[in-house]
């Protein structure tokens, strides 16, 4: 990831990775996703998204993370 960018979530479920990014950037707050999926194995592991955001976003997104969050997964 590039200088700047901060993980907020990770999560082996892409769909809550998408919903995360989603609720951050309803929020204002501009969210890409990270697969950290190991080609050799797509089929057999689920790899692992993580959601990141820039560096002055990091306290706001992870608030809101937590709040929206109830399985504390990230």
């Amino acid at each position: 990831m590039e200088k700047g960018w901060i993980k907020v979530y990770e999560t082996r479920d892409p769909f809550k990775a998408e919903i995360v990014k989603g609720m951050l950037i309803e929020n204002g707050i501009e969210a890409v996703i990270v697969n950290k999926q190991d080609s050799s194995f797509t089929q057999m592991i689920p790899g692992l998204d993580e959601v990141y955001v820039q560096e002055v976003n990091e306290t706001l997104a992870k608030q809101l993370v937590a709040e929206g969050n109830p399985t504390n997964e990230g």
